[in-house]
């Protein structure tokens, strides 16, 4: 793989449009989760999200600005982990949140 190939396949949103977005939009739902299982009185158990939450301009750019530069820059198909995980942990808290409101 060329340099150029690379850099167009990584650099753009123009091939693995899906893995890309998909790593984003996971990354917001898991914010928006966190933010509402927060709101319902949880506590977070990740400490560094718990300081992210303690200062709204670094969960700012953590979570809604470094999502977008790691799929600007990194090829889609090494995105395919991360996927799979965020999705678990969506899940996972989504699992979580409608037990705890039933």
């Amino acid at each position: 793989m060329t340099t150029s190939s690379w850099w167009d396949s990584s650099a753009t949103f123009k091939r693995c449009t899906l893995e890309k977005v998909s790593f984003v939009i996971l990354n917001q739902v898991d914010l928006i989760l966190t933010l509402v299982a927060m709101h319902l009185g949880f506590a977070e158990l990740n400490p560094f999200v718990s300081f992210l939450l303690e200062v709204p301009a670094l969960l700012v750019v953590v979570k809604g600005i470094l999502p977008l530069l790691i799929a600007w820059l990194i090829p889609g198909r090494l995105l395919w982990p991360s996927i799979a995980l965020l999705f678990g942990v969506g899940v996972w808290n989504l699992k979580e949140l409608i037990a705890y409101l039933l």
